[in-house]
């Protein structure tokens, strides 16, 4: 799991994986258009269930601009994750430059009514070098 998920980070016995490619079939870099897959797994350790409400995700492109994304659930869901389960989605990132970070967190709904922040890794997004 290690090779396929190489960024993780747990926070309250949830854990955040992460994995990324480069889309070179999506990706226009004589326009400026870099685009890269993301695969997010959520893995709950804790004894009861959490339910994903938010995001907010922090990605600087290769000039160091920051753009802020925030906004209800992931992919149109707000999945509770059941102990000992995980939650899997695949999201897209588009940057004007060959290179860039992203960070996040989760905002979850714990049994007891509580909120809490899980922190996302930080990974980078960054395209093949093209020779020619």
């Amino acid at each position: 799991m290690l090779a396929l998920f190489p960024y993780s980070e747990t926070t309250k016995d949830v854990t955040v994986r992460v994995s990324v490619a480069f889309l070179a079939e999506q990706s226009e870099p004589e326009r400026g258009r870099w685009f890269w897959a993301y695969h997010i797994r959520i893995e709950n350790a804790q004894e009861h269930p959490v339910q994903l409400l938010a995001r907010r995700w922090h990605i600087t492109d290769g000039r160091g601009s920051v753009h802020t994304v925030e906004g209800e659930g992931v992919v149109g869901e707000q999945p509770v994750i059941q102990p000992g389960t995980a939650y899997d989605y695949v999201s897209g990132c588009p940057l004007a430059t060959p290179t860039g970070v992203m960070v996040g967190s989760f905002q979850m709904l714990g049994s007891d009514g509580g909120l809490f922040d899980v922190q996302v890794p930080r990974f980078g997004l960054t395209a093949p070098a093209v020779s020619g």
